[in-house]
């Protein structure tokens, strides 16, 4: 995937038929093994899934692309006051980006109401596809999920690791103005998650690249049938700092636009981001303070917040003095 194969991330195989996905056996063990090193080392892995036809993949992408032909004033009918959960359009840092929000994006009804305010004749097509692909998505993530949890001897104790919804991020990047940015132009500034762990696809457009441990920027490509799994700050703080957040970026060049989707896990209202207790002990202190995920989510695009590097964010705001 990498642009140089010593930074390349790992690749787990979730294939339909593998008997590795029978939760119990010694495959899925191993497999929880390989989910939990990508996490702890790299921040991410890639997802080789066939679960999902490609036809439905190809769908999706078309209904996204009508999405952002609407008219701005329609798009911007998409409001929420919680960060990144509304349109997001074409900021003076970010000029080539915007993307739509819609939570609870797996549930009918949710989405029927999303469908209809950007179509208010109504447009079962698109509403149909993108729910049975958000659908298929979070049995991946809850699959993962389950994953994290045996990998760390946790599965029979707890039923999630933080109480989440889906939120669907729709991105897409323009491509630069002829002439302009030939070594690439920023489409997405680099940061972390914010959000408990991402899945993401895109439509083979190349741009994503990611930070590694020590310091060089890789230029990741995901294949038709692969998904991206990425660590958030929420993860890393559960696990003690045991998981690594990814921090990354989107390079835009070229000629082509870039369109993406995210399934991101996004903490229900209330929930106290804390170290799963568990994971803490004399060879993990704990790094962080118990905090309201809101709160924090909030101070991130505070003037306080916002000056300071994405990465460094939550340590800013619930980081344990030493």
């Amino acid at each position: 995937m990498g642009s140089d194969s010593h930074y390349q991330i790992p690749s787990i195989d979730f294939s339909i038929n593998s008997t590795e996905l029978d939760r119990g056996t010694e495959g899925w063990y191993s497999l929880c093994k390989n989910v939990r090193e990508a996490c702890e080392n790299h921040g991410c892995f890639e997802i080789v899934y066939d679960k999902i036809p490609l036809e439905l993949k190809r769908d999706t992408f078309a209904m996204i692309r009508q999405l952002f032909n609407l008219p701005v004033e329609t798009k911007e009918k998409n409001v929420n006051p919680k960060p990144f959960h509304g349109y997001y359009g074409r900021y003076p840092t970010t000029p080539l980006y915007e993307s739509f929000g819609i939570e609870d994006s797996s549930n009918i009804e949710s989405f029927k109401s999303f469908t209809n305010l950007m179509w208010p004749n109504g447009h079962n097509h698109f509403c149909d596809t993108v729910v049975t692909m958000m659908k298929k998505l979070d049995e991946l993530k809850e699959m993962i999920e389950m994953m994290i949890l045996d990998s760390y001897g946790l599965g029979e104790k707890l039923n999630s690791i933080i109480p989440c919804k889906t939120l669907l991020r729709v991105m897409k990047y323009d491509a630069p103005p002829s002439g302009l940015y030939e070594n690439g132009h920023y489409g997405l500034t680099p940061h972390t998650d914010k959000l408990v762990s991402t899945i993401l696809c895109d439509d083979q457009v190349s741009g994503l690249e990611y930070e590694t441990k020590d310091g060089q920027w890789v230029k990741l490509s995901l294949s038709p049938t692969s998904y991206l799994f990425i660590v958030g700050d929420p993860l890393m703080a559960w696990s003690n700092g045991r998981m690594h957040r990814l921090k990354h970026r989107v390079m835009i060049s070229g000629e082509k636009e870039r369109y993406s989707l995210g399934a991101f896990g996004s903490p229900l209202e209330g929930t106290i981001i804390k170290a799963e207790k568990d994971l803490v002990d004399k060879e993990h202190p704990r790094i962080l303070k118990d905090f309201d995920y809101k709160d924090f989510s909030n101070f991130t695009f505070t003037q306080e917040g916002s000056i300071i590097d994405s990465e460094k964010q939550v340590f800013a705001f619930a980081g344990i003095s030493t």
